[in-house]
C-alpha cells in the first residue's frame, strides 16, 4: 500500500495557532458575529497572503515524506461572504479563483501525486477542479445500488475514470441495503476503485473472490476506466452498462427490481464490428450459503440450520459456483441481443442457472477472436 493524506485546507478553528495569530485571514462580515459551520471559519482565499500561507505549509507536507495520494476535502458551506481582498458580490468568484492559484500551485510541480477533489461527496465535481485533480469523489453514498444510479447520472457529463468509486460495507451504513460483494465491485469497477471498509469482516470466501477480483480489474483497468461508456437502460428489472475498449468490452447488468419467474434476458453489446467473432465469458461470482439455508434443508440428506454452526462454517470457506457461462457469437448477434441462460426461478440449482438475488449483477467480458 501507498501513503496517502485527507486533508481539508480551506477551513480554521478559533481554537488554533493560526486564527490565534491571523484572526483577520478568517472570513467575517464587518460588525457582525461570524457564522460557524462544523465549529469552523473559512479562511479568506480572497487574501493573497492566506493563499501563500496554505501553498507553503502543505507543499512543505507533501515533501516530508513520500506521499502518493491526497484527497482535498471541503466540507464547511459558505456563510459569511465577505473579503476586503475584493468587492462586495464577488467574494464567490474571487474564493474559486483564490483556490486554483492554490491548488495550481501546489500540484502542477508534484504530479507524481494522485489529487481526488471532494466537497462533502461531489459538490465540488465540475470541470473546473478536474483541471487540477484527476478523480473527483462522487458521492458520499456509496451504497451500490445508489451509486448506478449517481454514477450513471455523471457519465452524461464526465469520463468515468474521473469518479472515485469505492466497495464499502454490508448492510451499507446510510441505506441498511444488504448488497452482494460481487455487486459493489461491479459497481466501483466502472470507475476509480477503492476499498473502503473492514476487510476483516469479510470471510475467507469473499477474500478469495476479492482477490481474483482485484486481478481482474487491474488487467483491464483501461477498458473499465477509459472505455466508450454505454447506458442501455433497463431491461426485466436489469440496469446494463457497457464498456467498449480498443480490443475487449465489458458489460455490467445490475438488478434493481427483482421478481419471480422473470422472462427470458438477453445480453446486447451495442457498438461491435459486426462482422467479426467474439468469445463471452460471464465472471462467475460465488453465491453464500448464508442466506439460502432455508432452501439447501429441503434437499440435504441432514437437518440444516439456518444460522447453526454448520452452515456458518460452510459460509466462510464456500460459494456456490453462478451461472458458469462461455460462448462465441458475432458482433452482429450482439448488436440485437443474445439469449441467457435462466435465472433462478426456485426449480432447482445447477452451475449454469443464473443465481441473482436482491440487487444482484453479473459481469461479462467480451474479446475479439483471431481469425
Amino acid at each position: 500500500m501507498s501513503f496517502g493524506l485527507w486533508v481539508e485546507p480551506e477551513s480554521v478553528n478559533e481554537n488554533s495557532d493560526l486564527y490565534r495569530a491571523h484572526p483577520d485571514w478568517a472570513v467575517k462580515l464587518p460588525g457582525r458575529k461570524p457564522s460557524y459551520g462544523r465549529n469552523q471559519l473559512l479562511l479568506d482565499l480572497v487574501n493573497p497572503a492566506v493563499r501563500d500561507y496554505i501553498v507553503e505549509n502543505v507543499s512543505r507536507i507533501l515533501d516530508s515524506c513520500p506521499i502518493a495520494y491526497v484527497k482535498w476535502d471541503m466540507n464547511r458551506h459558505m456563510s459569511d461572504m465577505y473579503s476586503p481582498f475584493c468587492e462586495n458580490g464577488a467574494f464567490f468568484h474571487e474564493y474559486i479563483k483564490g483556490l486554483y492559484d492554490v491548488l495550481g500551485r501546489i500540484f502542477y510541480p508534484r504530479p507524481h501525486i494522485l489529487f481526488e477533489s471532494c466537497s462533502s461527496g461531489g459538490n465540488r465535481f465540475d470541470l473546473g477542479m478536474l483541471c487540477y485533480s484527476q478523480q473527483i469523489w462522487a458521492s458520499d453514498d456509496t451504497d451500490a445500488i445508489e451509486r448506478v444510479k449517481i454514477q450513471g447520472g455523471l457519465s452524461y457529463l464526465y469520463p468515468i475514470s474521473t469518479m472515485g468509486a469505492h466497495i464499502s460495507e454490508a448492510p451499507h451504513q446510510q441505506t441498511l441495503r444488504e448488497t452482494p460483494l460481487s455487486t459493489r465491485f461491479h459497481t466501483s469497477a466502472f470507475g476509480a476503485l477503492g476499498w473502503e471498509m473492514d476487510l476483516g469482516t469479510l470471510t475467507p470466501a469473499e477474500k478469495k473472490e476479492a482477490k481474483k477480483d482485484m486481478a481482474f480489474y487491474k488487467a483491464h483497468r483501461k477498458t473499465f476506466q477509459f472505455g466508450r461508456f454505454q447506458r442501455l437502460g433497463r431491461q426485466n428489472g436489469m440496469e446494463t452498462w457497457v464498456a467498449l475498449g480498443e480490443k475487449e468490452a465489458m458489460a455490467a447488468r445490475f438488478l434493481m427490481d427483482n421478481e419471480a419467474a422473470a422472462p427470458a434476458d438477453v445480453l446486447r453489446v451495442p457498438g461491435l464490428d459486426p462482422d467479426r467473432t467474439y468469445a463471452v465469458e460471464r465472471q462467475t461470482k460465488g453465491v453464500r450459503v448464508g442466506p439460502l439455508a432455508s432452501l439447501l434443508k429441503h434437499v440435504a440428506p441432514v437437518s440444516l440450520k439456518k444460522g447453526g454452526f454448520v452452515i456458518r462454517t460452510i459460509d466462510k470457506f464456500f460459494m456456490l459456483p453462478d451461472g458458469e457461462a462461455t460462448f462465441t457469437a458475432t458482433g452482429r448477434a450482439l448488436n440485437e441481443g443474445v439469449p441467457l441462460n435462466t435465472r433462478f426461478i426456485g426449480t432447482g440449482y445447477n452451475k449454469d442457472i443464473r443465481m441473482l438475488s436482491d440487487f444482484g449483477s453479473e459481469l461479462y467480458y467480451i474479446k475479439g477472436v483471431e481469425a
